[in-house]
């Protein structure tokens, strides 16, 4: 379940310290990235790591979010060294994630942070976009090449591998992620990296599409078959990739990948679309306590929903007539007619 009301922060690491940790360096990671021009306040950037968290503050921050603030993003290390009392403690330091070629536009600069907006979730935190603060060096000011074609990860994760005849593999990238497609060889989709550098996808992991043009055709069926690839996979406050879900990151991303933009939380998911009496399949279900939407699911019909629950749970599939559920439900929305 997702709180979109923002609480205070429990600041256990300072920024400065977390980010000694990692090793701070400068523009170049380890991928090989190439110069880039310097993040302007006003300007556009684009995220340069598999997954980068966006952070409440630069300070928000822990010891154990080491890994998450690196360039690349070691994003399972960090996943499997959080103990399931820190994964709860994220609620307070970040509130969500942007993937792998995802532009922002950068309204603050410290000498190790930027202050970000992400244009592509909507929120009712900023109107440009949902706010909050990345490592710089997880950013590029270098925009992305021009296309014909981009190429979109639809299986959970994909790996990214080296642009060799024999390519080795990096890191794995996210569902969702969208890169420019550079050139095809046999099996495998050259894309070009943030910052220049191309790398290589399966072609099996991912869709080649126009860009502007969404990866999968919208339908009911499509939307609730996505939504349900994510069955088993750990839940994750703020979570907004492959690697982990929240509530409202499992509807964000699903209708992301089928062209169709929705707010990022779950409240104000309530508040757009339009208002069903009865739900039908892949309509967003609502929850709410003291009148607070705190949690959505999608509908699958015949009685049963999908949805990311809680930390320490899974995405999983249950019956919506489960009392903890029916007895706070609040309403349904819809963002797709056929």
């Amino acid at each position: 379940m997702r709180r979109t009301v923002r609480g205070a922060v429990s600041v256990v690491l300072t920024a400065a310290t977390a980010l000694a940790v990692v090793g701070w360096g400068g523009s170049s990671d380890a991928a090989g990235s190439v110069a880039s021009p310097s993040l302007q306040v006003g300007g556009s950037a684009w995220v340069s790591v598999s997954v980068a968290t966006l952070w409440r503050t630069p300070d928000s921050t822990r010891a154990v979010d080491a890994p998450a603030l690196a360039n690349p993003a070691r994003i399972q290390q960090w996943l499997s060294d959080m103990t399931l009392s820190q994964r709860r403690a994220l609620n307070g330091h970040a509130d969500t994630q942007a993937l792998l070629g995802d532009q922002v536009k950068v309204v603050r600069l410290r000498p190790k942070w930027a202050k970000v907006v992400v244009p592509s979730q909507p929120s009712q935190l900023d109107p440009r976009g949902y706010p909050g603060w990345v490592p710089r060096r997880q950013l590029t000011a270098r925009p992305p090449v021009s296309s014909p074609q981009q190429a979109t990860v639809v299986a959970r994760t994909a790996w990214l591998s080296t642009d060799q005849t024999d390519p080795a593999r990096l890191f794995r990238i996210s569902f969702g992620t969208r890169l420019p497609v550079v050139g095809e060889d046999g099996t495998w989709v050259r894309v070009e990296m943030p910052g220049g550098v191309v790398r290589r996808v399966l072609r099996s992991a991912a869709v080649l599409h126009q860009p502007g043009e969404p990866a999968l055709p919208a339908s009911t069926k499509s939307l609730m078959s996505t939504a349900t690839s994510f069955v088993g996979l750990p839940y994750l406050w703020s979570g907004l990739s492959g690697f982990g879900l929240d509530c409202s990151g499992l509807t964000w991303l699903d209708y992301r990948v089928h062209g169709i933009t929705i707010p990022r939380d779950a409240l104000p998911q309530s508040q757009h679309g339009a208002r069903v009496t009865h739900p039908g399949p892949a309509d967003l279900m609502f929850y709410a306590t003291a009148g607070r939407v705190h949690h959505v699911s999608m509908y699958l019909g015949n009685g049963m929903m999908v949805q990311a629950p809680h930390t320490g749970a899974r995405v999983q599939v249950v019956a919506t007539s489960l009392p903890v559920y029916s007895s706070e439900y609040s309403g349904s929305r819809r963002y797709y007619s056929p």
